[in-house]
């Protein structure tokens, strides 16, 4: 554990609060906020906390979301053999596997956005991404033959899939490997979220990797978490617009920080699962705000894949509160959702040039 005098966290989002080190003997009270930052999931994890704590209170709390983080990784990793994903991928196809309710509820909805995107969000998506130099398998990163996409496309399928939540089982129906890296990490920023509730926490924001959960206040003044949206530009990391945020989570999802090129062409790593293909539009950023990070994580994965139309139009039809960075030539244009811009202010979106598309029943109907 550390302790940092000015935590920011760079991830697809960025936090913008201050925290000071707590000094002297014996158990001291902390300078607040105190900040618990380490590595977690490949990535990186940053919890500040504005509460009064001692330093060895500091210290248990970290111990405890870690092992809120430890079980989440024991339940969903495809890349440690022993977690309970691995098993359920190497089970027998068509055989009900009793799992964990987390499982359960990490797959449940994956499998409610798949429906409602149409397939745009899909955890069996695995082979694909093992294909693409994206997951567990070791690949040279270069295009895969179309022949070789269009096998593993015809294998996935989040139909292939099948949930009995009131008995916690499942089973794949053919052999497709479940991947739940665009969920699993949203559900652990939740657990953490939950445990600290649980200890009694009221002032909080946990940053997990980029995917981030608030509660209460950052200070004494009652002033909320600022929330930096970072500006979609691989060269460089600064935040395109910063955001107030009180009692909430939001995830964000973009193409562009993990990508190779190859004769020119530039491979997004978010994989269209209908395509079997990388996205190729101009939305490079989806900021997906909501009560639960676990839905936040998988919508903005959803909306990444389906573009900048069709994200807008999903997020209308869903009442999700939506944040996209459009590549506009060689600038960027930012666009929400009437329900983001109901939760902060027409004004306050426009002050930050921040447009509200309008809308109308033809247009969801489309």
């Amino acid at each position: 554990m550390r302790y940092f005098s000015r935590p920011l966290a760079w991830g697809a989002l960025v936090l913008a609060a201050l925290g000071l080190t707590g000094c002297g003997d014996g158990d001291p009270t902390l300078e607040s906020p105190v900040t618990l930052e380490g590595g977690v999931f490949g990535s990186f994890y940053q919890v500040t906390i504005a509460d009064p704590l001692t330093r060895s209170r500091a210290e248990a709390l970290e111990a405890g979301f870690l092992a809120e983080l430890e079980a989440v990784d024991a339940a969903m990793s495809t890349y440690r053999d022993d977690s309970e994903l691995v098993a359920f991928n190497r089970a027998p196809v068509g055989e009900w596997q009793p799992l964990s309710d987390e499982l359960i509820e990490v797959l449940a909805i994956s499998e409610a956005v798949a429906e409602a995107s149409g397939g745009a969000f899909d955890v069996t998506i695995g082979g694909l991404v093992n294909l693409w130099s994206f997951g567990p398998e070791a690949r040279p990163r270069e295009i895969p033959e179309a022949e070789l996409i269009a096998s593993r496309l015809a294998e996935i399928g989040h139909d292939k899939l099948e949930l009995e939540p009131e008995a916690s089982q499942a089973r794949r129906l053919e052999d497709v490997f479940v991947d739940l890296s665009g969920v699993a990490k949203g559900h652990g920023t939740d657990r953490v979220a939950a445990y600290l509730d649980r200890q009694g926490i009221d002032h909080y924001l946990v940053n997990l990797g980029g995917d981030l959960a608030v509660k209460g206040y950052r200070d004494r003044e009652a002033q909320p978490w600022r929330i930096g949206v970072e500006l979609p530009d691989s060269s460089r990391r600064v935040a395109r617009h910063i955001l107030p945020l009180h009692d909430g989570t939001v995830a964000t999802s973009g193409d562009y920080r993990n990508y190779f090129e190859e004769d020119g062409r530039r491979f997004s790593h978010t994989l269209d699962p209908r395509s079997g293909y990388p996205v190729a539009h101009t939305l490079a950023s989806v900021s997906v705000f909501h009560p639960s990070n676990a839905w936040a994580d998988a919508w903005a994965t959803a909306l990444t894949v389906v573009g900048p139309e069709e994200a807008l139009r999903l997020a209308e039809r869903e009442g999700l509160e939506v944040l996209l960075l459009v590549r506009e030539g060689d600038s960027w244009g930012s666009l929400a959702s009437t329900a983001l811009a109901a939760r902060l202010g027409e004004n306050r979106l426009d002050s930050l040039g921040i447009r509200v598309p309008s809308w109308n029943s033809n247009q969801e109907e489309e």
